[in-house]
């Protein structure tokens, strides 16, 4: 069963704003910025507009568990000679400290779901870490010396350990 979590929602009202109406998502929230004059209905028939379109466009950049499946199919095809061959592969909620996970066993990897919302080559370099697993269990030298072929390796690595710095400073989850 999944349930579906509704966003939180903050709404910021200004004065030099006259017309436009404008979201974004900012960590786990959506912020909408509306012009000061509107009423509280308009304001809350904007704030439903401005999630929907926001949440439209995100999953419209999120790939389902079956594309990441095909995803880390043509990375290990590229990266790992074709020799990483997950079974399953899927975003899950209950990873707040580290950001994928692989059950070399069954075969199946766990991307968190805190990573839809990162560039692709982070979340294309997670997988090859955990497709690696596939390959070799720990992170041994020859490990790491099957993650080193994605070339975007050091720059993803450095990406995620700003993420996560930035996470503790904000009092958040890393």
């Amino acid at each position: 069963m999944t349930v579906e979590r509704q966003p939180q929602v903050e709404v910021r009202r200004s004065t030099r704003r006259r017309r436009t109406v404008s979201a974004y998502r900012e960590g786990d929230r959506i912020v909408v910025l509306i012009p000061a004059s509107l009423s509280r209905r308009q304001e809350a028939e904007w704030v439903e507009t401005m999630v929907a379109r926001v949440e439209k466009a995100e999953a419209r950049r999120r790939p389902s568990d079956e594309e990441l499946l095909r995803r880390a199919t043509a990375l290990s095809q590229t990266w790992l000679r074709g020799r990483a061959i997950p079974a399953t592969v899927r975003w899950v909620d209950n990873q707040r400290s580290r950001w994928g996970s692989c059950t070399p066993v069954d075969r199946s990897i766990r991307l968190s779901r805190r990573l839809q919302d990162m560039p692709d080559w982070v979340v294309d370099y997670v997988l090859v870490h955990e497709l690696a697993h596939l390959i070799e269990a720990g992170h041994n030298d020859r490990f790491w010396a099957w993650v080193e072929r994605y070339p975007h390796m050091e720059r993803a690595k450095a990406w995620l350990d700003g993420y996560s710095a930035g996470a503790r400073l904000a009092g958040g989850d890393t």
